[in-house]
């Protein structure tokens, strides 16, 4: 607001009634805002001051980075320690294996033989 060169009390005194009566309004105004944000027969909430972002130091951070680091090293070993060993089939249970199958495909085709004689024998 300018300063005007003659300060008059009478002058000062009608601009203190008149900012005092914005500054009622404007608040009536806003208590009637308030009352319409406020959720049904409570007063309405009141915000604190935010408060100021804070910031960390480069050597802060590269502390909080080689303790997550640490962290995971951590969880990895455990993880590759609590892990069951894989299976191994040994030379002796490969041959047996081998020897089964070869059994069952020869009782497959014995079968399939027979059943093959038997069919040409009835229509001999």
């Amino acid at each position: 607001m300018a300063r005007p060169r003659i300060l008059q009390p009478w002058l000062l005194e009608a601009a203190l009634r008149g900012l005092e009566q914005n500054r009622q309004s404007l608040e009536a105004q806003m208590a009637q805002v308030r009352s319409l944000m406020a959720p049904r027969g409570g007063p309405a909430p009141v915000r604190a001051a935010a408060k100021p972002k804070r910031t960390i130091s480069a050597a802060g951070r590269q502390r909080i980075a080689a303790a997550q680091r640490q962290r995971w090293a951590v969880l990895k070993q455990a993880k590759k320690a609590s892990a069951p060993k894989k299976r191994r089939l040994s030379a002796e249970g490969r041959k047996n294996i081998i020897e089964a199958t070869k059994k069952r495909w020869a009782a497959f085709r014995a079968k399939k033989a027979a059943q093959q004689a038997k069919a040409a024998a009835k229509k001999a």
